[in-house]
């Protein structure tokens, strides 16, 4: 029986890294709340300018998010997640600072929103390829399961406290608090200690990047599993943001009802995020790796499509229950498949491979909010968020007809190039997906379940 590993508690590193994480994720869900309801309620913007602006927030990793991750690859990971939440910081003080002086307009929230999304790109690159190496490839699965959890509990605690505050005290002032917020994760990420203190001291040419960028495309796009996990978190986020940019237009202005209530329905959100990640580790401790990934989105397809019926009085509460248990399967999702794609990929791709799925998980939610805002003006909001609610109950497809399906366990760790020949255990998941026994994955998952606990990311 393999030994279980160590959990990532143990580690100075990881705790430095979960507690800036939490800020960060704190922050961006204050501001995902109330950016969006401060260019409704004092802007005056429609369904098409709404999703303007939350295609804007997105956009950037369609325009950098492939090059971004040759990058990351070379940098230094801390200096690049500090540099990052600080530019976050500076870019949403501007929205309180330009609110206060009588001169905020929509084009400076597009601005703003788009640079933001920047500065995202390499933040969210940054800490999913840093992490194998702050934790060990052995200690993933719990450490993922407790940055799920902590990303679900920031969503409760940050759409929640954006709306109340929104409702509260107005918007720019919960985004002043939001900018804080990022300060203060950046101040916390300055007291990691990694291994990669300095970058190459080769400039790589403009067609080595290209190729660097082309070598990560073809291995996820080239091996079967992460090419399936890849189609349905695309697919999942182009649903769900092609309701949730119509959710503002929906509940102020058809529902009539609080930006309290719109906080707390997406912090409902959050809530299934976090029952998701709980139950991760026991659903592949009992059904295998693989199986519980394609059986959450076979058994919670249903809930995607009962997302729709949000409405008011009555209708609210099934809408939210079906709302909540979609986003359980999309935490089961983050913490089974960012495990599995990092186990499948070697050190010196994790950049890039990382890069490549948040080009096209974001990408989608950019796409989704274009999308979401073109239907809502031309054929209506409910239109709008019907469409996206099909799109999201049909997602689990591609895993649930790919190999993933067979897989029991977490594949053995890429062998470094030169490290010698693969060992007889050692083998492709793809080429042997049940060879492995399924005790071996019982036992790896299962490890630490009370200490690790804690959208596609």
């Amino acid at each position: 029986m393999p030994e279980a590993p160590q959990s990532p508690w143990r580690l100075r590193d990881f705790r430095m890294l979960f507690a800036a994480a939490a800020l960060s994720h704190l922050g961006s869900n204050i501001g995902y709340v109330t950016i969006p309801l401060l260019a409704v309620t004092a802007l005056d913007a429609g369904p098409g300018q709404a999703g303007a602006l939350a295609a804007l927030s997105t956009a950037a990793f369609l325009l950098i998010g492939l090059p971004a991750g040759a990058w990351v690859d070379r940098l230094p990971p801390r200096q690049v997640l500090v540099a990052a939440d600080a530019a976050r910081a500076a870019l949403l003080a501007s929205i309180p600072l330009a609110w206060w002086l009588d001169c905020l307009t929509l084009p400076q929230l597009y601005m703003v929103v788009l640079l933001n999304g920047c500065a995202t790109v390499f933040f969210d690159v940054g800490s999913q390829s840093v992490l194998p190496e702050l934790v060990g490839r052995e200690r993933l699965v719990p450490a993922n399961a407790a940055l799920v959890g902590l990303m679900a509990g920031a969503n409760i605690a940050g759409r929640g406290a954006g709306g109340f505050l929104a409702q509260l005290c107005t918007a720019p002032p919960a985004i002043a608090g939001a900018s804080a917020v990022y300060l203060a994760s950046a101040l916390g990420l300055t007291r990691i200690r990694t291994r990669r203190h300095s970058a190459p001291t080769r400039r790589p040419t403009t067609g080595r990047l290209r190729a660097e960028v082309g070598e990560g495309l073809r291995h996820v796009f080239g091996t079967r599993e992460l090419r399936a996990l890849a189609l349905t978190a695309t697919l999942s986020n182009l649903g769900a943001q092609m309701v949730n940019v119509m959710l503002p237009v929906l509940f102020t202005r058809e529902l009539h009802l609080s930006a309290g209530m719109l906080g707390t329905y997406w912090a409902v959100g959050g809530l299934g995020l976090l029952l998701g990640a709980a139950l991760a580790l026991r659903c592949a401790a009992r059904l295998g790796h693989g199986r519980a990934l394609a059986l959450a989105g076979l058994w919670c397809a249903p809930a995607g499509l009962g997302v729709a019926l949000v409405g008011s009085g009555a209708w609210l509460w099934p809408a939210a229950a079906c709302w909540l248990i979609a986003t359980a399967k999309t935490g089961i999702d983050n913490v089974l498949g960012v495990s599995l794609r990092q186990r499948l990929t070697p050190d010196a791709l994790l950049g890039r491979m990382n890069a490549t799925f948040r080009f096209l998980l974001t990408g989608a939610l950019a796409v989704g909010s274009a999308l979401g805002g073109l239907l809502g003006e031309t054929v209506g909001v409910r239109a709008a968020v019907w469409a996206g609610a099909v799109c999201l109950a049909g997602a689990f497809l591609p895993v649930f007809c790919s190999p993933v399906r067979r897989l029991r366990a977490l594949p053995p760790a890429p062998v470094p190039s030169g490290a010698g020949p693969a060992s007889e255990d050692d083998v492709s998941p793809a080429a042997t997906p049940d060879s492995r026994s399924p005790q071996t994955g019982t036992d790896f998952v299962s490890a630490r379940v009370i200490e690790a606990r804690g959208l596609w990311r």
